[in-house]
Protein backbone atom coordinates (compact mmCIF):
# COMPACT_ATOMS: atom_id res chain seq x y z
CA UNK A 1 0.00 0.00 0.00
CA UNK A 2 1.16 3.53 -0.72
CA UNK A 3 -0.16 7.06 -0.27
CA UNK A 4 1.01 10.57 -1.06
CA UNK A 5 0.39 14.26 -1.65
CA UNK A 6 -1.43 13.46 -4.91
CA UNK A 7 -4.51 12.43 -2.83
CA UNK A 8 -4.10 8.88 -4.11
CA UNK A 9 -3.99 5.60 -2.20
CA UNK A 10 -2.62 2.72 -4.27
CA UNK A 11 -2.29 -1.04 -3.80
CA UNK A 12 0.74 -2.55 -5.55
CA UNK A 13 1.47 -6.09 -6.66
CA UNK A 14 5.06 -6.60 -5.52
CA UNK A 15 5.74 -9.39 -8.02
CA UNK A 16 4.68 -7.43 -11.12
CA UNK A 17 5.42 -3.96 -9.71
CA UNK A 18 2.04 -2.76 -10.95
CA UNK A 19 -0.88 -0.94 -9.34
CA UNK A 20 -3.78 -3.36 -8.89
CA UNK A 21 -6.18 -1.09 -6.98
CA UNK A 22 -6.53 2.57 -6.13
CA UNK A 23 -8.83 4.27 -3.67
CA UNK A 24 -10.39 7.66 -4.46
CA UNK A 25 -12.00 9.98 -1.94
CA UNK A 26 -9.47 12.12 -0.09
CA UNK A 27 -9.61 15.84 -0.83
CA UNK A 28 -5.96 16.56 0.05
CA UNK A 29 -2.67 14.77 0.55
CA UNK A 30 -2.76 11.40 2.32
CA UNK A 31 -0.15 11.13 5.09
CA UNK A 32 -0.85 7.81 6.81
CA UNK A 33 -2.46 4.43 6.37
CA UNK A 34 -3.02 1.28 8.39
CA UNK A 35 -4.17 -2.23 7.47
CA UNK A 36 -6.37 -4.06 9.93
CA UNK A 37 -4.57 -7.29 10.98
CA UNK A 38 -7.58 -9.61 10.61
CA UNK A 39 -10.18 -7.78 8.49
CA UNK A 40 -9.98 -6.69 4.85
CA UNK A 41 -10.13 -3.06 5.98
CA UNK A 42 -7.76 -0.22 5.12
CA UNK A 43 -7.69 3.07 7.05
CA UNK A 44 -6.23 6.23 5.52
CA UNK A 45 -5.81 9.76 6.84
CA UNK A 46 -4.33 13.01 5.68
CA UNK A 47 -4.62 16.76 5.32
CA UNK A 48 -8.41 16.76 4.92
CA UNK A 49 -8.66 15.87 8.65
CA UNK A 50 -10.77 12.72 8.22
CA UNK A 51 -10.04 9.01 8.48
CA UNK A 52 -11.49 6.97 5.64
CA UNK A 53 -12.13 3.24 5.94
CA UNK A 54 -12.06 1.11 2.79
CA UNK A 55 -12.91 -2.43 1.83
CA UNK A 56 -9.57 -3.54 0.41
CA UNK A 57 -11.01 -5.89 -2.20
CA UNK A 58 -14.01 -3.93 -3.51
CA UNK A 59 -12.45 -0.46 -2.99
CA UNK A 60 -15.75 0.66 -1.43
CA UNK A 61 -15.60 3.36 1.22
CA UNK A 62 -17.05 1.95 4.46
CA UNK A 63 -16.89 4.91 6.86
CA UNK A 64 -15.67 8.49 7.03
CA UNK A 65 -14.47 9.14 10.57
CA UNK A 66 -14.83 12.82 11.40
CA UNK A 67 -13.70 14.69 14.51
CA UNK A 68 -10.11 15.85 14.00
CA UNK A 69 -9.59 19.52 13.14
CA UNK A 70 -6.18 19.27 11.50
CA UNK A 71 -4.11 16.90 9.39
CA UNK A 72 -3.92 13.27 10.50
CA UNK A 73 -0.31 12.17 10.74
CA UNK A 74 -0.51 8.65 12.16
CA UNK A 75 -2.83 5.64 12.18
CA UNK A 76 -2.49 2.26 13.88
CA UNK A 77 -4.91 -0.69 13.87
CA UNK A 78 -5.23 -3.78 16.01
CA UNK A 79 -7.45 -6.82 16.32
CA UNK A 80 -9.05 -5.82 19.62
CA UNK A 81 -10.98 -2.77 20.80
CA UNK A 82 -10.23 0.02 20.12
CA UNK A 83 -9.59 -1.25 16.63
CA UNK A 84 -8.19 2.00 15.27
CA UNK A 85 -6.22 4.88 16.80
CA UNK A 86 -5.48 8.16 15.00
CA UNK A 87 -3.00 10.91 15.88
CA UNK A 88 -3.36 14.41 14.49
CA UNK A 89 -1.68 17.79 14.19
CA UNK A 90 -4.58 19.12 16.28
CA UNK A 91 -2.65 17.53 19.24
CA UNK A 92 -5.37 14.95 19.97
CA UNK A 93 -5.45 11.16 19.78
CA UNK A 94 -8.78 9.50 18.95
CA UNK A 95 -9.81 5.90 19.55
CA UNK A 96 -12.36 4.55 17.05
CA UNK A 97 -14.77 1.66 16.81
CA UNK A 98 -14.57 0.71 13.13
CA UNK A 99 -17.78 -1.31 13.35
CA UNK A 100 -19.93 1.72 14.13
CA UNK A 101 -17.61 4.37 12.72
CA UNK A 102 -17.75 6.36 15.94
CA UNK A 103 -15.11 7.90 18.18
CA UNK A 104 -14.86 5.99 21.47
CA UNK A 105 -12.46 8.35 23.26
CA UNK A 106 -10.49 11.54 22.62
CA UNK A 107 -7.12 11.96 24.38
CA UNK A 108 -6.05 15.58 24.85
CA UNK A 109 -2.90 15.17 26.97
CA UNK A 110 -0.43 16.10 24.21
CA UNK A 111 0.29 19.78 23.64
CA UNK A 112 2.03 19.31 20.28
CA UNK A 113 1.14 17.53 17.04
CA UNK A 114 0.98 13.74 17.38
CA UNK A 115 3.07 12.35 14.53
CA UNK A 116 3.89 8.75 15.49
CA UNK A 117 2.24 5.84 17.31
CA UNK A 118 2.73 2.12 17.87
CA UNK A 119 1.02 -0.76 19.69
CA UNK A 120 2.94 -2.93 22.13
CA UNK A 121 3.22 -6.54 20.95
CA UNK A 122 2.00 -8.22 24.16
CA UNK A 123 0.72 -5.57 26.57
CA UNK A 124 -2.68 -4.06 25.92
CA UNK A 125 -1.00 -0.66 25.50
CA UNK A 126 0.21 1.79 22.87
CA UNK A 127 2.66 4.70 22.64
CA UNK A 128 2.19 8.12 21.05
CA UNK A 129 4.91 10.55 20.06
CA UNK A 130 4.94 14.34 19.87
CA UNK A 131 7.45 17.12 20.37
CA UNK A 132 6.45 17.49 24.03
CA UNK A 133 6.73 13.83 25.15
CA UNK A 134 6.36 10.19 24.36
CA UNK A 135 3.30 8.86 26.19
CA UNK A 136 2.15 5.33 26.99
CA UNK A 137 -1.58 4.52 27.22
CA UNK A 138 -3.67 1.58 28.36
CA UNK A 139 -6.36 0.11 26.09
CA UNK A 140 -9.27 0.08 25.65
CA UNK A 141 -10.23 3.40 27.28
CA UNK A 142 -6.93 5.15 26.56
CA UNK A 143 -5.95 5.47 30.23
CA UNK A 144 -2.71 7.46 30.60
CA UNK A 145 0.11 5.40 32.16
CA UNK A 146 3.37 7.35 31.95
CA UNK A 147 5.56 9.81 30.08
CA UNK A 148 8.85 8.90 28.42
CA UNK A 149 10.75 12.18 28.33
CA UNK A 150 14.06 13.26 26.87
CA UNK A 151 13.79 13.22 23.08
CA UNK A 152 14.03 16.96 22.59
CA UNK A 153 12.72 17.66 19.11
CA UNK A 154 9.94 16.79 16.71
CA UNK A 155 9.40 13.02 16.86
CA UNK A 156 7.98 11.61 13.63
CA UNK A 157 7.89 7.88 14.35
CA UNK A 158 8.10 5.28 17.11
CA UNK A 159 8.47 1.49 17.02
CA UNK A 160 8.79 -1.18 19.70
CA UNK A 161 10.22 -4.69 19.32
CA UNK A 162 9.65 -7.95 21.21
CA UNK A 163 12.58 -7.22 23.53
CA UNK A 164 10.77 -4.10 24.79
CA UNK A 165 13.12 -1.73 23.02
CA UNK A 166 11.33 1.45 21.96
CA UNK A 167 12.85 3.48 19.12
CA UNK A 168 11.90 7.12 18.58
CA UNK A 169 12.92 8.97 15.42
CA UNK A 170 13.29 12.72 15.11
CA UNK A 171 13.00 15.37 12.43
CA UNK A 172 16.70 16.19 12.92
CA UNK A 173 17.89 12.64 12.25
CA UNK A 174 18.09 11.67 15.92
CA UNK A 175 17.33 8.06 16.83
CA UNK A 176 16.80 7.29 20.52
CA UNK A 177 16.55 3.82 22.04
CA UNK A 178 14.53 3.38 25.23
CA UNK A 179 13.63 0.61 27.64
CA UNK A 180 9.83 0.34 27.30
CA UNK A 181 9.05 -0.43 30.94
CA UNK A 182 11.38 1.96 32.75
CA UNK A 183 11.69 4.72 30.14
CA UNK A 184 15.50 4.60 30.37
CA UNK A 185 17.25 6.08 27.34
CA UNK A 186 20.20 3.73 26.82
CA UNK A 187 21.40 4.84 23.38
CA UNK A 188 21.31 7.92 21.16
CA UNK A 189 22.19 7.78 17.46
CA UNK A 190 22.18 10.31 14.64
CA UNK A 191 21.39 9.32 11.06
CA UNK A 192 23.68 10.93 8.52
CA UNK A 193 22.15 12.31 5.29
CA UNK A 194 23.33 10.82 2.02
CA UNK A 195 26.19 12.63 0.22
CA UNK A 196 24.78 15.58 -1.68
CA UNK A 197 21.90 16.08 0.75
CA UNK A 198 21.54 19.17 2.90
CA UNK A 199 21.39 19.03 6.69
CA UNK A 200 17.63 19.66 6.77
CA UNK A 201 17.14 16.35 4.92
CA UNK A 202 18.34 14.34 7.92
CA UNK A 203 14.80 13.73 9.23
CA UNK A 204 13.47 10.22 9.82
CA UNK A 205 9.84 9.91 8.72
CA UNK A 206 8.96 6.26 9.46
CA UNK A 207 10.38 3.31 11.41
CA UNK A 208 9.57 -0.36 11.83
CA UNK A 209 11.29 -3.37 13.41
CA UNK A 210 11.50 -6.50 11.26
CA UNK A 211 9.99 -9.84 12.35
CA UNK A 212 13.19 -10.87 14.11
CA UNK A 213 13.07 -7.67 16.23
CA UNK A 214 16.82 -7.37 15.67
CA UNK A 215 16.80 -4.87 12.82
CA UNK A 216 15.18 -1.46 12.61
CA UNK A 217 14.16 -0.13 9.19
CA UNK A 218 13.84 3.64 8.74
CA UNK A 219 12.57 5.78 5.86
CA UNK A 220 14.27 9.15 5.73
CA UNK A 221 13.95 12.61 4.24
CA UNK A 222 17.01 12.16 2.00
CA UNK A 223 15.02 9.50 0.04
CA UNK A 224 16.95 6.64 1.62
CA UNK A 225 15.81 3.52 3.49
CA UNK A 226 18.25 2.39 6.17
CA UNK A 227 18.57 -0.79 8.21
CA UNK A 228 20.00 -0.67 11.70
CA UNK A 229 21.20 -3.79 13.51
CA UNK A 230 22.20 -4.55 17.06
CA UNK A 231 25.80 -3.95 18.09
CA UNK A 232 27.14 -7.48 18.45
CA UNK A 233 30.11 -6.27 20.50
CA UNK A 234 28.08 -4.30 23.03
CA UNK A 235 28.72 -5.17 26.69
CA UNK A 236 27.64 -3.69 30.05
CA UNK A 237 31.06 -2.04 30.14
CA UNK A 238 30.77 -0.34 26.73
CA UNK A 239 27.16 0.74 27.38
CA UNK A 240 26.94 1.33 31.15
CA UNK A 241 23.64 2.19 32.83
CA UNK A 242 23.44 5.51 34.64
CA UNK A 243 23.47 4.56 38.35
CA UNK A 244 21.51 7.71 39.21
CA UNK A 245 18.58 6.83 36.95
CA UNK A 246 15.28 6.33 38.71
CA UNK A 247 11.96 5.38 37.18
CA UNK A 248 9.71 8.42 37.48
CA UNK A 249 6.06 7.79 38.26
CA UNK A 250 4.48 11.19 37.73
CA UNK A 251 1.62 12.08 40.03
CA UNK A 252 0.30 14.42 37.36
CA UNK A 253 -1.84 12.37 35.00
CA UNK A 254 -0.92 14.26 31.82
Amino acid sequence: MGCGEDKMVKCWDLETNKVVRDYHGHLSGVYSLALHPTLDVLATGGRDSVVRLWDIRTKAQIHVLEGHTNAIASLIAQEYEPQLVSGSHDTTVRLWDIGTGRSVETLTNHKKAVRGMCFHHSEYTFATAAADNLKVWKCPEGTFLRNISGHNGIVNAVAVNEDDVLASCGDNGSLYMWDWKSGYNFQQLVSKPQPGSISSEAGIFAAKFDRSSMRLITAECDKSIKMWKEDENATPETHPIDPNFRVAFDSQRF
